[in-house]
């Protein structure tokens, strides 16, 4: 119910600039000859969804290393533990 609360506000504001901004513009990429023509809405949120994208995967790749070293150290632990479940299994209980 929460992420519907959080959520509704930017959905509705995205919707509205959609349904506002129908006029076509003409999109061109320079060394080609190729020529799009889309409503204003569909281009700026369309670059906003690949800018969004292209910065999550940059995140995502600059965490691999942080990733990398958190799954080592969990390794390690499980075969530390394993280790010490092994010493205390051999020794003597004291009560």
């Amino acid at each position: 119910m929460i992420r519907l609360l959080v959520a509704a506000p930017p959905l509705i504001l995205i919707v509205l600039f959609a349904l506002s901004n129908t006029q076509p513009v003409r999109l061109g990429l320079w060394p080609f000859d190729f020529q799009l023509e889309l409503p204003l809405s569909l281009a700026v949120l369309a670059g906003m969804a690949i800018a969004f994208l292209a910065g999550g995967l940059i995140v995502w790749i600059g965490a691999f290393s942080q990733r990398q070293r958190a799954r080592e150290a969990e390794h390690k632990v499980r075969l530390l533990e394993a280790q010490l479940a092994q010493a205390r299994g051999g020794m003597p209980r004291s009560s």
